[in-house]
């Protein structure tokens, strides 16, 4: 009996512990010891996140939404195609291609999940962990799917746009939620494949993923930490929910009970566990994180901006919040953003500057490429499965850029549509499974 007693109590106290450390976990917690945000690199995030909310609007000129400046900030002028959900029959999001001049980018901007869409789910719900493997990792099958789709048909106007503005604007993904999937993946696949568009260089391709699903594996996500830049709020579930996609969307009616559950499970899986699972999908690049609450504060505070490329304890634990969806809303994102960016060029203009802003900009481009190399080294230390240092990651680049110069470009473009895709009987292209795309 009295054996008994002992264990309820040592049950009881291990719970209350757990209980305590998980309802007292707040978003903030998981940025903590991470570096603030320079108002340089994080200047193209609101601007972006516009971009993403005109897909939203069917007319520009008569915008109905209002974004934190009051008005859309670009042209419409300068909206060189927009893809709607009749025009894509389910196979991608919505997007639009807008041509930036101000700031020499070409964007392809994808919209997020529609509620009211059948298809969305579809693309969501078309994975299972370990079915899809794409440069030495595991991603999501079914937003690489809508990702090759949308690539097959828009490559060309991409090609021929960059061309027509002298091979020196840059081009960026962009996406929100389901739409940051399918933009992650196109830049992976862009950037593995540059003969696709052009021979386009790697330091040409970015990808802003706003609210972004959990569409590759760890090494994949690391890897591609110079290119790709997630961007989270404070509590936001997505980015945190590395259970399969498909039990959040059957219980989106349920999802407290839900997120409650998966955090249960998910706390009592070791840590070495989910590292060494080479299936376990996360969230792509280096992460910024909005952060706007505190722990038993009332309210929203100034944000601040926060940022790393972690390896270990990358947003592993859902917070236990009422913000949780809200923190998901990509108005709520691009608010929040242009408000940090404010605070962010206000303390910069402060702080007494002692040394000419190009030296102070190669410095800051120095710890960013620093601080991808130690992420790449950490990997490895850590044995993630894939995983490759930065000579390998060098070695491999180089191979690549040979590679692609003995080939056409022509040439090396069939060669990716044969690898990734098959024509079915009707004649449209369907993605081959099981397919791993050379470098």
């Amino acid at each position: 009996m009295s054996v008994a007693c002992g264990l309820e109590c040592v049950f009881c106290v291990g719970f209350s512990r757990w209980a305590w450390k998980r309802c007292t976990h707040v978003g903030s917690d998981d940025s903590a010891t991470w570096t603030s945000a320079t108002p340089e690199e994080f200047e193209p995030i609101p601007r972006i996140s516009r971009v993403i909310l005109a897909v939203y609007e069917p007319d520009l000129r008569n915008p109905k939404i209002s974004p934190s400046l009051g008005t859309f900030d670009l042209n419409p002028e300068w909206v060189i195609k927009r893809v709607t959900h009749e025009k894509t029959q389910g196979r991608s999001p919505p997007y639009i291609i807008y041509i930036d001049h101000d700031h020499r980018e070409i964007v392809l901007a994808i919209r997020g999940l529609n509620l009211a869409k059948e298809s969305d789910y579809k693309i969501l719900l078309d994975n299972k962990l370990g079915q899809k493997m794409l440069g030495g990792g595991y991603v999501h099958r079914g937003l690489l799917k809508s990702a090759a789709w949308v690539l097959n048909q828009e490559s060309e106007t991409l090609w021929r746009v960059w061309e027509e503005n002298g091979r020196e604007y840059d081009l960026v993904f962009a996406g929100h939620s389901l739409g940051s999937g399918v933009a992650a993946l196109m830049a992976v696949l862009v950037v593995n494949t540059p003969a696709m568009i052009g021979d386009i260089p790697r330091n040409k391709v970015r990808c802003f993923a706003l609210a972004p699903a959990r569409c590759m594996s760890l090494n994949l996500a690391v890897k591609y930490a110079d290119v790709i830049s997630s961007v989270i709020l404070q509590d936001d579930f997505l980015p945190r929910t590395a259970t399969p996609l498909e039990d959040i969307f059957k219980s989106v009616f349920c999802l407290p009970c839900l997120l409650f559950l998966v955090c249960l499970r998910d706390t009592f899986i070791p840590e070495g566990r989910k590292l060494r699972d080479p299936r376990r999908l996360y969230a792509p690049g280096r992460i910024y994180h909005i952060v706007e609450r505190k722990f038993c504060r009332c309210g929203r505070f100034p944000p601040e901006v926060r940022t790393a490329i972690p390896v270990d304890g990358r947003f592993e634990h859902i917070v236990l919040s009422s913000n949780a969806t809200s923190d998901h809303a990509i108005l709520w994102i691009e608010r929040e953003a242009e408000k940090a960016l404010q605070i962010l060029r206000e303390k910069s203009s402060e702080t007494v500057v002692t040394m000419a802003p190009k030296e102070k900009r190669m410095e800051r481009l120095s710890t960013l490429e620093k601080e991808h190399k130690d992420a790449l080294e950490r990997a490895v230390s850590l044995n993630i499965p894939h995983a490759v240092s930065t000579a390998e990651e060098e070695e491999e680049c180089n191979n690549g850029e040979a590679s692609a110069e003995l080939k056409t470009k022509k040439k090396n473009w069939d060669e990716v549509v044969d690898k990734l895709f098959h024509r079915s009987n009707s004649g449209e292209f369907v993605l081959n499974d099981n397919v791993v795309p050379e470098r």
